[in-house]
């Protein structure tokens, strides 16, 4: 098996674009929070970013936001990585989840309480053809074909949390295994869906404002952001960090706490490595992770850059990276518990 390293990074969040950007939240740099615009419920914005400079016209229009800010973000790190003459043999495993929604017919709906019958009939009456289109996962592996021209095999994977973490994995397993040379994987999400706060505060997974970090805070604030990795065997010209393990499982939340100490216990990680959680502040996924860990985390994620779902893990692992990068650590260990289901690790060393 061969050695996986990390040579590019495409990061966009709340704290703009870019490696410098996301290296200041190392250093102590604050979360950028909006508490006012889904109030009661805190999220962290995407600033304005040039979105639209990087995806052709055509393209553009028939993304929606979370699309738009993935096919950017793997635009970035496929230029970091230097690896734009290469695209032609780049392999593709992407996390996503469903299309956003027409708020207003969900909300017609809510207010009906339809039965079953009549709740069919309203969503295909009122649901126009394109949003079916929309609700496609894989057109975001497909739109970032088509702009960027990665042309190897293509793979989309849903599950939130647990998604980022398995398209890590996948394409990291690849790369070891000989199947691929270079890889692109990470995945995108945007706060600013009505429809995602509907689906967790029915669950009763939101945090309300007052925000505060983990672990104090009591559910998810969601984050808007994209993070892609590109991934090479061990010897190429640029790494910025060794990818030494990608461990997943999941099963019911009962035995949670013991398959991620069995996958801590797999990773062989020293004491003295930066411990960097993912987890999305849901109580329970949030309590049992912390339980395990053998002490408090270096550093939140989602305290950093709002809870990211699908994108949560590879962006876990993409920090973790940019610490080795900057000489802030020499090994990182990432977790995370998906809220719902779905426990991952990942060890990064320096090259």
């Amino acid at each position: 098996m061969r050695g996986v390293v990390v040579t590019g990074l495409g990061l966009a969040s709340s704290q703009g674009e870019g490696r410098a950007a996301h290296a200041a939240l190392l250093g102590g740099a604050p979360p950028v929070l909006d508490e006012a615009r889904l109030a009661p419920f805190p999220i962290h914005p995407l600033p304005a970013l040039p979105l639209d400079a990087a995806i052709p016209r055509r393209e553009f229009r028939q993304m929606e936001a979370w699309q738009r800010l993935g096919v950017y973000g793997a635009g970035l790190a496929i230029a970091d990585a230097g690896a734009t003459p290469r695209v032609a043999e780049m392999d593709l495993v992407v996390a996503a989840g469903g299309g956003e929604r027409d708020t207003a017919l969900d909300t017609q709906i809510l207010a009906a309480r339809p039965g079953q019958v009549e709740r069919h009939r309203m969503l295909m009456d009122g649901l126009r053809p394109t949003l079916f289109l929309a609700q496609l996962s894989n057109l975001l592996a497909g739109s970032i074909s088509i702009v960027h021209g990665v042309a190897r095999s293509s793979r989309t994977l849903m599950g939130e949390e647990i998604a980022g973490a398995e398209a890590l994995r996948v394409a990291a397993q690849r790369i070891a295994a000989g199947r691929s040379a270079l890889a692109l994987t990470g995945g995108a999400l945007s706060s600013d869906r009505p429809e995602l706060l509907l689906l967790y505060g029915l669950g009763g997974q939101l945090a309300r404002a007052p925000w505060r970090p983990l672990p104090a805070r009591r559910g998810l604030a969601l984050g808007a952001g994209a993070a892609f990795l590109v991934l090479e065997p061990e010897g190429a010209a640029r790494p910025l960090a060794r990818l030494a393990q990608v461990l997943t499982d999941q099963g019911a939340p009962e035995g949670r706490r013991a398959r991620l100490a069995a996958l801590l216990e797999r990773t062989g990680a020293g004491p003295e490595a930066m411990l960097l959680s993912t987890a999305s502040g849901a109580p329970e996924a949030t309590q049992d992770e912390l339980a395990v860990l053998p002490r408090a985390p270096d550093l939140f994620a989602a305290d950093l850059l709002g809870h990211l779902v699908e994108a949560a893990f590879p962006m876990g692992v993409a920090l973790g990276a940019l610490a080795i990068a900057e000489g802030r650590a020499r090994q990182v260990l990432v977790t995370g518990c998906g809220q719902w289901r779905g426990e991952a690790v990942a060890l990064l060393e320096a090259p």
